[in-house]
């Protein structure tokens, strides 16, 4: 490996434990450190790179890095980078479920946690405020968001979610696109190589059916079901972490009970506070999952694996297999298009995880006044995310 990909590894690890506040910040970061210090790639090469993040499903600021560390050094370093990114915080996330059991016996954690909780849900009423008002500019956005909240707190079942985006994307693309690219699609499509398309979609099948087939007693049996149920969302999930938030709370904590409405909160508040991808938070969601049905810390660790695996693979393998041919993708209107219709669907998802997750708040009129108090602090000030779960922590240690 030459000196130019180990001073861009150098970078990228530096780059993971300095980046706050989500997907939009993480470009900032890029363009400053990447583009405009190190020259590994231009302004319009970042900008490409991020425009296609987000109109693939899986973590953005995942794939816009891995993204540009392909064009800097191949396969190869984009790998590396993917590890180097990912792994400083899934290891804490995990290690902070392994330690979630023994803490909360003492009940500390639970004093200290207590203010914590409603302000993570504040974090996530913010999210959805912003997103919505930077999605929903359309009546056709505004009833698939209405449609979509409605539609998943009636099912409550985690295979809406996939129908419920597709039908949003078709929506958007057939009401905002004019049909005059057959010629185009059909040259993009010549350029697809049906075998990566076939390992991608084998890989789901695959484990899907060892899930279903094999006998729920044996050991292997959670973690298999386990890898499939995040990779199936790591397919499912546009938008970045904020849509992560609706999706696993409703499958795991709502639909399959794998942990509790107050071990969920307890991690995602804690990723708030991390550096790093939003998606490592599915570290401590498969950590806690496995210690719950009494895999012991091996399979603690074990979960933690493969969660973060299964949540990041599906975007990995698409920004790999796309980016070569991003010249004939983006020229793709339609594509594009459909991109509205999803994030708006998105929103309704964001807006069925507020219900559920203010749900247990019960008449604890504190805890709404904490989780008011965290969304005015985000919204009004230049407050970030992890100072705000700062001061939900001193609280709880004062009070």
């Amino acid at each position: 490996m030459n000196k130019r990909r180990l001073l861009f590894l150098r970078d990228a690890l530096v780059y993971t434990f300095t980046t706050f506040g989500g997907p939009q910040a993480h470009v900032a970061i890029l363009l400053r450190d990447f583009v405009e210090k190190r020259n590994y790639i231009t302004e319009d090469e970042l900008m490409e790179l991020n425009a296609l993040s987000q109109v693939l499903p899986g973590p953005s600021s995942t794939q816009t890095l891995v993204g540009i560390a392909w064009k800097v050094g191949g396969l190869q370093l984009a790998i590396l980078t993917f590890f180097v990114w990912i792994i400083p915080s899934a290891a804490i996330m995990c290690m902070a479920a392994i330690g979630y059991k023994s803490l909360a016996s003492t009940g500390r954690v639970e004093e200290v946690l207590r203010f914590i909780r409603p302000a993570a849900v504040g974090i996530v009423a913010y999210a959805a405020v912003v997103f919505a008002q930077r999605i929903l500019k359309t009546k056709t956005s505004v009833y698939l968001a209405v449609g979509s909240l409605i539609a998943t707190l009636i099912l409550q079942n985690p295979y809406a979610f996939p129908i419920l985006i597709l039908l949003g994307g078709i929506i958007s693309s057939a009401l905002e696109t004019q049909p005059s690219e057959d010629a185009l699609r059909a040259k993009l499509y010549a350029n697809v190589n049906p075998k990566k398309v076939g390992y991608f979609i084998g890989i789901l099948l695959f484990f899907a059916v060892l899930g279903a087939i094999i006998n729920r007693t044996s050991p292997f049996s959670l973690p298999i079901r386990l890898f499939e149920n995040f990779y199936r969302n790591g397919i499912l999930i546009f938008g970045g972490g904020q849509v992560l938030v609706p999706l696993m709370y409703t499958e795991f904590v709502e639909l399959k009970h794998y942990l509790t409405n107050a071990e969920f909160l307890s991690g995602y508040a804690l990723q708030q506070a991390l550096p790093g991808p939003t998606f490592s938070f599915t570290s401590f969601l498969g950590a806690i999952t496995l210690g719950n049905k009494g895999y012991g810390l091996s399979g603690q660790i074990a979960g933690g694996v493969v969660a973060v695996l299964g949540i990041n693979l599906p975007g990995l393998i698409l920004i790999l297999f796309i980016v070569p041919f991003w010249e004939d993708l983006k020229k793709i209107t339609r594509i594009k298009n459909s991109l509205s219709g999803i994030n708006a669907v998105a929103v309704g998802f964001m807006g069925t995880a507020l219900v559920l997750l203010t749900a247990p708040f019960g008449t604890n009129w504190m805890a709404y006044l904490i989780m008011a108090g965290a969304f005015c602090l985000l919204y009004f000030t230049k407050i970030k995310t992890p100072i705000v779960i700062l001061l939900g922590v001193v609280l709880g240690l004062i009070f």
